[in-house]
């Protein structure tokens, strides 16, 4: 199993943020070719360490990191990357792509 870990700052409006989430934003990426499960974070986040504490995090879990790359070089997967843009920019995210490990 592959995950997409996106790690979201706060925004600067947080009600605008979740309307274009919600109502835009996650039923495209639920339709990207190869996506399983579509989990996010609900509040609070607890930071457990110094830093930032993030304000959502969505988990996106595929068979693999092929499939991560195959699902994002899709039509779906393009759009996804350009409306995602449209509520936080490059600054405002972290996007990790990995492999799992059963232990």
């Amino acid at each position: 199993m592959a995950k997409m870990l996106v790690i979201y700052k706060t925004p600067a409006d947080p009600a605008a943020f979740e309307r274009h989430y919600h109502d835009i934003h996650v039923p495209l990426a639920k339709q990207l070719p190869g996506l399983h499960r579509y989990e996010i974070s609900r509040a609070p986040i607890v930071n457990v360490v110094q830093g930032e504490t993030p304000y959502r995090v969505a988990t996106l879990y595929f068979d693999s990191l092929e499939a991560i790359r195959a699902a994002f070089a899709s039509d779906i997967g393009k759009a996804c990357a350009v409306d995602r843009r449209k509520f936080a920019g490059d600054d405002d995210v972290t996007m990790l792509l990995f492999d799992t490990e059963t232990l």
